[in-house]
């Protein structure tokens, strides 16, 4: 009985789960949407990139705080917070008159979504039944990872057929059914206990994420090297020392780093940024590419990657459920070979790859998202004692929205430089851009393996 999972826990985390999953339909089919928006608001293109840069800068803020948030604050009421301002947000920016107060909504649903996503996965390592936890961190992870395949097309149809307000219109309704859910399934399992914020970590937390997040999504607007990108990094480089030494030395941090310590713990943090990395890399190069060098629409281009997202998705619970049976070691090892063979197929066709082609060599590789991605979080955390877990998730959480920010970035400065050479054509540039992409990612998806292979715990 005690193997259980209970129905309002698992209402609990699908309540959640949706806030989690909207505020990333949100980016992502927003981003289908910057052309209109510039007509719409007479904006240029480094403008309408605070859409997304803005969301990403708050939620990277947020989650930091999500481990002193759930000592100090009940959950039901840390849920109920995190909804009202998403749906204000949301509410805002189906109004908003103006380029500004757009913004300004998706501050407010950056708010909401820093604080849903690490409350989902406590919710989890704190109330699902051990034997069950790697299922349900499945589950946890399904919600977010098919978000992004659903993003693009959804994002797509609304805008084509009736206009960019009505996905914060078709989602409003979803995220009061969430609130209603939620405040009726979830349940407090540990006694709040007052902790005092130190407020030094808190600034150091945001010049970090405000230097990396700015130097790296300038990266779209200038070189590489000027210091328009290089000096923000380099500032958010010196703050996230500062801040882990002060982490380190201090009674009550914000985020206890010192479990960073832990090798095995911070082998899987790496492991996991790099999957993370990759895997946006992937979601930029293959929609440019179908687009530019195949000459197809945004819309096919989307249709195209859904089936890998979509297979990724359905096995993350799978993998989940196969790592509580035989442990971590196994699913991640052969998640590493798919995503292995499958960045073999795109770089070594890499510049004349079929839309046929993509699509199955883009399934192969989500298996390995599949196989990994939740199962290297739930792995990582295992290494850590009960006490550290909701540490331990503000790391990985954390890592994880700062990976995609920084992937994007990076990966569209690889293919741009090969897009500027004179001597080829977009679609050419776009081509050999794209398969130095893939070679960069193999490289770091083999570190990743070798990393995994020495920290993951072999079992019999």
């Amino acid at each position: 009985m005690n193997d259980k999972i209970s129905l309002k826990v698992l209402l609990s985390v699908i309540a959640a789960g949706i806030m989690s999953f909207s505020g990333v339909v949100i980016e992502t089919s927003m981003n289908i949407t910057f052309p209109t928006l510039m007509n719409d608001f007479n904006i240029n293109t480094s403008t309408v990139q605070w859409m997304t840069t803005m969301y990403l800068l708050i939620v990277s803020i947020v989650i930091p705080l999500s481990a002193i948030l759930k000592r100090t604050f009940k959950t039901k009421s840390l849920f109920i917070t995190a909804n009202v301002l998403f749906i204000i947000g949301v509410l805002i920016d189906l109004i908003a008159p103006s380029f500004a107060l757009l913004i300004i909504g998706r501050v407010i649903q950056g708010l909401g979504t820093g604080i849903a996503l690490p409350l989902m996965f406590n919710i989890i390592l704190e109330q699902v039944p051990s034997k069950k936890i790697g299922l349900m961190m499945g589950v946890g992870n399904l919600i977010t990872a098919i978000a992004p395949a659903v993003g693009p097309t959804f994002g797509g149809i609304v805008v084509s057929s009736i206009g960019w307000r009505y996905i914060f219109l078709i989602l409003l309704p979803i995220l009061i059914i969430s609130l209603l859910m939620g405040s009726f399934s979830i349940e407090q399992k540990s006694k709040p206990q007052h902790t005092k914020l130190d407020l030094p970590s808190l600034l150091l937390i945001v010049i970090t994420f405000a230097g990396l997040v700015y130097g790296f999504s300038s990266m779209g607007s200038g070189s590489i090297l000027s210091l328009k990108v290089i000096l923000p990094i380099i500032i958010g480089l010196i703050a996230v020392i500062v801040l882990y030494k002060r982490s380190v030395n201090i009674n009550n941090p914000i985020v206890n780093l010192s479990i960073l310590k832990n090798t095995k713990f911070s082998g899987h943090v790496i492991a996991f940024f790099i999957l993370q990395f990759i895997t946006l890399g992937m979601s930029f190069i293959l929609p440019n590419y179908v687009q530019i060098v195949n000459n197809q629409s945004a819309f096919v281009a989307g249709l195209i990657v859904l089936p890998g997202a979509a297979l990724g998705a359905v096995f993350a619970p799978l993998s989940g459920k196969i790592m509580d049976k035989v442990g971590a070691y196994k699913p991640i090892l052969f998640g590493m070979f798919a995503g292995l063979a499958g960045l073999l197929l795109f770089t070594i066709f890499g510049t004349h790859l079929s839309n046929a082609m993509i699509l199955v060599f883009y399934l192969v590789y989500m298996l390995c998202l599949g196989l990994s991605f939740g199962n290297i979080m739930t792995s990582g955390l295992s290494t850590l004692d009960a006490n550290d877990s909701s540490d331990g998730n503000a790391v990985f959480n954390t890592v994880q929205q700062i990976s995609g920010a920084i992937s994007t970035s990076i990966i569209s400065a690889v293919v741009a430089i090969s897009q500027m050479n004179p001597n080829y054509s977009k679609q050419l540039g776009t081509a050999i851009g794209s398969e130095h992409g893939f070679i960069l990612l193999i490289i770091l998806l083999l570190l990743a393996a070798i990393i995994l292979n020495k920290v993951v715990r072999r079992t019999k």
